[in-house]
């Protein structure tokens, strides 16, 4: 399972996902520019995250192993398992007991009920 990324890694991580694929020479300018870095540090994460999985460093090209989408999508499965064990109804009720949702929301949430029951 991918970890939980810290709030660098996570804007680290947006640079790849926004611009892959790029060669690791262009992610150490795009991270001095946006981040401030320096080459050593640039290299440093990305090495962490290919070993965990999500990027990998193919020849000097970074690519993504999992898109950002299928990352937020098993984080969020994740956090349902951990603090709901596995309830997506516990979830939305919890959730609703907060927030207050839209007419426009509640639309759109039985639209992708109605999708995945015809599925």
């Amino acid at each position: 399972m991918y970890e939980k990324l810290g709030a660098v890694e996570s804007r680290f991580a947006e640079i790849i996902w926004r611009n892959e694929p790029l060669t690791s020479g262009q992610l150490v300018q795009l991270c001095q520019q946006e981040l401030q870095w320096k080459k050593p540090t640039t290299y440093t994460v990305l090495r962490k995250l290919c070993e965990r999985g999500l990027f990998q460093n193919e020849g000097g090209t970074v690519t993504a192993r999992i898109s950002r989408e299928e990352f937020h999508a098993l984080q969020s499965e994740k956090f349902v398992e951990e603090a709901f064990e596995g309830s997506l109804p516990a979830f939305i009720a919890a959730f609703t007991t907060r927030k207050t949702l839209s007419a426009e929301e509640i639309a759109q949430i039985r639209q992708m009920i109605d999708r995945y029951g015809e599925g």
